[in-house]
């Protein structure tokens, strides 16, 4: 079994583009920066996770990274960090925040540190 992990988790993750974030889950998804209204760090079955948020309410969870008892990632919270960045830095200058009705952020409250919520 853990072989097995090993050989799927090459294919998790994200891709960082000039213009768009690919995940790369069971199916390969391409999320537009200019769409993308949070990126935050959620917990998920006991481990942390990185979730975008997409202006139409859309949320993505990413497969990778991801950091908890089990599968400890030392660098999970510069991964984290790099992805937010990458987003803050391409995202556009016509980028603005969208409004969504709380419901649809079913996520927690943004924690202490999550500095890639969106400024809403």
């Amino acid at each position: 079994m853990p072989l097995v992990l090993l050989i799927l988790g090459q294919y998790f993750g994200v891709t960082l583009t000039e213009s768009a974030a690919i995940v790369h889950s069971l199916r390969r998804r391409t999320i537009q920066w200019s769409n993308v209204q949070a990126i935050r760090i959620e917990h998920f079955q006991g481990a942390q996770v990185v979730v975008i948020y997409e202006a139409g309410g859309r949320r993505t969870r990413l497969r990778a990274p991801i950091t908890g008892f089990l599968c400890w990632d030392r660098e999970f919270d510069e991964k984290f960090r790099t992805i937010g960045r990458w987003w803050l830095d391409h995202r556009g200058p016509e980028w603005t925040p969208v409004l969504l009705p709380g419901e649809q952020w079913s996520g927690p409250p943004v924690p202490d540190g999550n500095t890639f919520a969106s400024p809403m």
